[in-house]
């Protein structure tokens, strides 16, 4: 039956026997096995189509479970081998078979089998059907060898059949499995798989294959492939296209795989550059076209970052020069020459190990790996050498070893390796080949020179080193004229270059050598450091360096007298300019020698404008030694600027005026950090001149080397040097030194932080209260009066300073806040009301508000509210936007727990009055506040009775010195309300505190209230002694106010007897009120002489040195009141018994008694008004004046001792 089948029935009849197979049931699997082995009998054609499907399931039932499926398969396979009409392949079908039944052991001897056979007829269709198989078994095997196997026979298989289309239903079996060994990682295997697909694209053409191209191509640029699946992918795409045709070759190159040699992409770099790797090779000399298209690839390669690439670019270098070299060298020789300069170190060593392939396959030797002086290798090279001549001619050949021995020199060690290898295998005798090729060596080496390129640059020299190190003598004539022509017709570039190259050959010379040619080079050298070149001259003064090695002080002695000359010589400012610039590159490595020659002559008087110019330059390359000629230069120049003070300058002097001034100005910004101290010492020295012209420049000199170093900063460890002199400068009799050192404290505190400056703030003010205590001294004493310091009594004089003690004051620790605050405070009282005017005082008092209220010691609170009432009493109405501010911190202080804060406070309450406009709200606050009930009181912490104690003094000073401005008309009298009741406290100090708001009060309410006071709560009501003592101290403030001259007669004298009766009370708080009151008694009565005989006598037992010490001090207290309200209450006869107790207690051992009763005779005797010198002189000269006047009362009658009643 499948004899007489026709095509289209074998269509028909084919699937449903392979179902059939599937079968679960073995027996319908046997049948359909029988089945398949008897289509052996169909036609030719039939057979050949059904075949490829046939034999691949008959190989799958060798694995079934049931014996008689694996025999028929047996069977059926042996009745398909019947039909083989190759003889060759039927004489060996048995092992074929073996191999498709058992594959394990089986498919190695198959495929050796089939290598071994030699093939005389072609294979038809059931060979194939047995070939295949084993092919696609061979070729999945894990053995490296049956892979190859299978691998080579897959590609010549195609070269044995009759009609080529048999094969192709194999391909979709077999070209997974070669695409897989394409991929092995054994470069045999992968091999034999790329010359397989070669060959199948050959055999069966590139439209049998539409994926495989553009899968290699994919499988060349993956970026997860590793680098051999990308070699096996280069070379079966190089196999594949050139079994397609060159033309093809070179389209799919030139449009597909070269533009990919810049991809982002290291993998598909890497891809790229294996096809350089192989193509070469392969394709022979149809190569010849893609030579130049394909080297800028290679080079790119060659320099990549990725070292893969780097690797496989140079594998691909060496795999071009050994397949092209010879024929196409003309192409190849001069990319490598190119590589030799270029800048990546990289393409320069591989574009030597690709010259030294090159220039071993010319000569027919290799690249030596030693130091290749055996007589074996000299041979070698000699005759390397003579068929590179041969080959490269001579111009080609000089060029190439010229440029060769270049990179000898290299910067980097492994170029240098390399080529020396490279020169060794291709010169035998290095002297001799060098004397030959030195022109076009000596003009590469000025070329390299002149590039401008630092590193081709520093090649050069180092390779003109050797030359001469080499040749000597020989070399020396040849190149210096070269040189020195170079250096004055080329550009910059050159010049440099030039200078490079003298460099090295007088370092590479001996001191004869340079001696022989000493002229020409000190000329040569002499120029270069006149170049109007900035690098130039930096690298002609190390030329100069090396030239003072080898000959010493002759060099000094040949090129400094010329330079010096020419300097000075008037005219020709070009010359002078280019001997400056000399001077300076020599000053620049030798001024320890130059300078002590050098500095007299520059700083020769008067300064000319070309010396301070020379000065100035070379002080920016001589900072390191500069400053050992610092006591000539900075005195000079600032005598020299000192010259210019006061004069009418030309233009002329003004331009040399301005060039000192910069000269200086490049001293100071030059220096290094070693000078900084011997410049500001050298400075100082001169800021204490008695020319107020030296003291104006030295100021302006620190102002220059604060604002030329501030990026340096290296002058704070001499910060209190220049302070020191700059605030001495504040007590200058001279406006403009004034100003010049106003200027000099605005550069240091602008451009040294305030951080910094802050350290000194303890210094600072020792040092102005030491400047104030000597101007006094000076000025003949103005004892405790105001002075002014001249420095800060000029417009913003107060400036410079104010950022210094604001950074203390906001930023500073306990102790910097205390010193900058008393420090304000100290600048402020030395200042005159009219330069404190305005935005400056305004500036001061915002820091000081800010911080008064956070948690500050006592001291730095003390010190704040001190300076807060200074600024007050200096700035005025100004200060008026800040009264609130000022109420609220000062209310608040009342309740600090320090009574010394509480203290300054009220005193500085006092000060605010003037300018307070709203007081209703104040003496409302304290009110409470005295009473005990204001939320701000700290009872718990500071002592309720401290706080009402304040808060009462507070009142009082707010009542006397700003009670009139009170608009509501319950505020003075709830004052006085409050006075009242707590002038019978428990507390001694409220009830005297208390007392004073009364007075206060009382003075503003008028006689009317006051007498209604009186006689309520002064006169009636209940007693007690510590009512009597707040009635005595309120008796004392109400006769001491302005209303107690108003009251009447008969109230004055109640109170008198009620002061009398208090003077002899028991409790002693009362006698010691009655005592202060008293006074208030004499001096507001309205008969003096009448009070004062009543009073006499209870003062005088009250003076009685029996009395304790607080009734002689309260009874002191009572009578400087008396003096004070009625100055003249004392004079006269009547006063003496009183004016003879109180000088006595003046005499008296106690000395608190001495300093009460000093105080009242001060007021008695006017001393105030007596003497324009001391007052304490005064005093006493008075004090012994009436020592006499009393004794002479006692003698006689006042008339007969010539003394009147004064």
């Amino acid at each position: 039956i499948m004899s007489k089948l026709s095509a289209h029935g074998v269509k028909l009849v084919m699937p449903a026997v392979l179902k059939a197979f599937d079968d679960p049931n073995w027996r319908t699997k046997q049948a359909s096995i029988t089945m398949l082995g008897s289509m052996s009998h169909c036609a030719p054609k039939q057979l050949a189509s059904c075949l490829p499907k046939v034999v691949p399931k008959l190989t799958e039932a060798f694995s079934d479970t049931h014996p008689k499926v694996k025999t028929s398969a047996e069977e059926a396979l042996d009745e398909i081998s019947k039909v083989i009409r190759n003889p060759e392949i039927a004489s060996i079908s048995p092992i074929l078979l073996k191999a498709l039944i058992d594959p394990a052991t089986g498919t190695l001897n198959g495929l050796e089998t089939l290598i071994e056979t030699e093939f005389l007829h072609a294979i038809d269709a059931p060979s194939l059907a047995l070939i295949v198989p084993v092919l696609h078994r061979g070729l999945r095997d894990r053995s490296a060898t049956t892979k190859r196997y299978g691998a080579l026979i897959a590609g010549n298989i195609c070269t044995m059949i009759n009609d080529p289309r048999d094969f192709v239903p194999y391909l979709s079996t077999l070209l997974p499995d070669l695409k897989s060994v394409l991929l092995d990682p054994i470069p045999d295997v992968r091999s034999t798989s790329a010359k397989a697909l070669g060959s199948l694209t050959r055999g069966l053409g590139e439209d049998t294959f539409p994926e495989l191209r553009p899968w290699l191509i994919e499988t060349l640029q993956a970026e997860e492939g590793s680098s051999v699946e990308r070699s096996g992918a280069a070379q079966g795409l190089t196999e594949v296209l050139i079994a397609s045709g060159g033309s093809l070759v070179e389209e799919v190159m030139l449009e597909e795989i070269l533009p990919l040699k810049s991809h982002p992409k290291a993998s598909t770099r890497e891809g790229v550059l294996w096809v350089l790797t192989f193509l070469p090779s392969s394709l022979g000399q149809g190569f010849a076209s893609l030579i130049d298209p394909s080297l800028p690839a290679l080079l790119s390669g060659l320099a990549d970052e990725n070292e893969n690439c780097r690797d496989v670019a140079l594998r691909a270098g060496r795999v071009l020069v050994r397949s092209q070299g010879k024929p196409h060298i003309d192409k190849i020789l001069p990319p490598l020459e190119l590589g030799l300069s270029d800048d990546d170190y990289r393409i320069r060593v591989a574009s030597l190990t690709l010259l030294g392939d090159l220039l071993g396959m010319l000569g027919g030797t290799k690249v030596v790996k030693g130091d290749a002086d055996t007589q074996d290798d000299i041979r070698a090279a000699e005759r390397a050498q003579a068929q590179i001549a041969l080959v490269l001619g001579t111009e080609t050949r000089m060029r190439l070893l010229s440029r060769l021995y270049l990179t000898r020199s290299d910067t980097t060690a492994v170029v240098r390796q390399i080529s020396v290898q490279v020169w060794k295998t291709v010169v035998s005798v290095t002297p001799r080949t060098l004397r030959e090729i030195l022109p076009v060596l000596i003009g590469q080496i000025v070329d390299a020179l002149a590039s401008g390129h630092p590193e081709q640059t520093e090649v050069a020299g180092r390779c003109l080193g050797d030359i001469v190190a080499k040749l000597s003598d020989a070399v020396l004539p040849e190149i210096i004229p070269v040189l020195q022509d170079a250096l004055y017709s080329g550009d910059e570039h050159t010049r440099r270059g030039v200078v490079v190259g003298l460099t090295e050959i007088i370092s590479s010379s001996s001191k004869e050598q340079i001696a022989k040619y000493l002229n020409i080079l000190v000329k040569a050298v002499q120029d270069a450091l006149c170049d109007e070149d900035d690098g130039v001259r930096a690298m002609a003064a190390s030329c100069f360096q090396s030239l003072y090695t080898a000959v010493g002080s002759r060099a000094l002695d040949e090129v400094v007298p010329v330079l010096l000359s020419a300097m000075e010589r008037e005219g020709d400012e070009d010359e002078r300019t280019r001997a400056v610039n000399g001077l300076t590159g020599i000053l620049s490595i030798r001024s320890k020698e130059l300078l002590p020659y050098l500095v007299p002559r520059l700083m020769t008087k008067p300064i000319t404008k070309n010396h301070a110019s020379a000065l100035g330059q070379i002080a920016a390359v001589t900072g390191d030694t500069l400053h050992t000629h610092f006591s000539t230069i900075i005195p000079g120049l600032l005598t020299e600027l000192a010259s210019f003070f006061g004069e009418d300058l030309d233009e002329e002097e003004k331009e040399r005026e301005a060039a000192v001034r910069e000269c200086s100005r490049s001293v100071c910004g030059s220096i290094e950090e070693i000078g900084v101290n011997r410049l500001i010492s050298e400075v100082a020295s001169k800021c204490g001149s008695d020319k107020e012209s030296l003291r104006k420049e030295s100021c302006e000199m620190y102002q220059v080397i604060v604002e030329e170093r501030k990026d340096e900063a290296d002058f704070y460890d001499d910060i209190e040097i220049i302070l020191r002199e700059l605030l001495y400068r504040l007590n200058d009799e001279s406006a403009k030194v004034l100003k010049a050192n106003h200027q000099a404290l605005g550069a240091l505190t602008k451009h040294v932080p305030a951080e910094e400056l802050v350290k000194h703030i303890d210094y600072v003010r020792n040092l102005i209260a030491s400047m104030v205590s000597d101007a006094r001294r000076r000025k003949g004493g103005v004892g405790d009066g105001e002075f002014l310091m001249p420095g800060f009594n000029i417009p913003k004089g107060l400036e410079p300073l104010l950022p210094i003690y604001q950074r203390g004051i906001l930023y500073g620790n306990a102790s910097t806040r205390e010193a900058s605050a008393a420090g304000l405070g100290e600048l402020i009282s030395l200042t005159s009301t009219k330069f404190l005017a305005g935005p400056l005082v305004i500036k001061m008092t915002g820091p000081l508000l800010r911080i008064v209220g956070d948690r500050n010691t006592s001291e730095v609170k003390i010190a704040i509210i001190q300076t807060l009432g200074l600024i007050l009493t200096k700035g005025g109405p100004s200060l008026r936007a800040f009264v609130p501010q000022f109420q609220t911190t000062f209310v608040k202080a009342l309740s600090d727990p320090s009574r010394r804060v509480r203290v300054e406070a009220i005193k500085a309450l006092a000060l605010l009055m003037p300018i307070s406009t709203r007081l209703d709200p104040l003496i409302k606050e304290l009110v409470s506040g005295s009473l005990g009930k204001s939320s701000q009181s700290s009872a718990e912490t500071a002592g309720a009775v401290a706080i009402q104690t304040a808060t009462l003094e507070a009142l009082a000073i707010v009542l006397k010195h700003g009670g009139i401005k009170a608009k509501l008309p319950e505020s003075i009298p709830s004052a006085l309300s409050a006075g009242k009741e707590l002038m019978v406290h428990d507390d001694e100090g409220v009830r005297e505190s208390a007392a004073k708001v009364v007075g206060a009060a009382c003075g503003l309410l008028g006689v009317d209230v006051t007498s209604e006071f009186i006689d309520e709560n002064i006169l009636s009501g209940k007693d007690s002694s510590e009512r009597r003592h707040g009635r005595a101290h309120c008796i004392y403030r109400i006769l001491a106010s302005t209303v107690g001259t108003e009251l009447d007669n008969e109230v004055h004298n109640k109170l008198l007897d009620l002061v009398k009766t208090y003077m002899s009370d028991e409790n002693r708080l009362a006698r010691e009120g009655a005592c202060v009151a008293v006074g208030a008694i004499l001096g507001s009565a309205a008969d003096t002489s009448a009070c004062l005989a009543a009073v006499e006598p209870i003062m005088l037992k009250a003076m009685d040195l029996q009395q304790p010490m607080e009734i002689h001090q309260a009874l002191a207290a009572g009578l400087c009141t008396a003096v004070r309200l009625k100055p003249d209450v004392l004079a006269g006869k009547e006063g003496l018994p009183i004016m003879d107790a109180s000088l006595k207690l003046a005499m008296s051992g106690v000395q608190r008694v001495q300093w009460s009763f000093n105080d009242f005779l001060w007021l008695a005797l006017k001393v105030e008004n007596g003497g324009g010198g001391s007052g304490r002189i005064s005093f006493r000269r008075q004090l012994r004046q009436f020592q006499i006047y009393e004794n002479s009362v006692q003698q006689g009658p006042l008339e007969t001792r010539g003394y009147d009643d004064s």
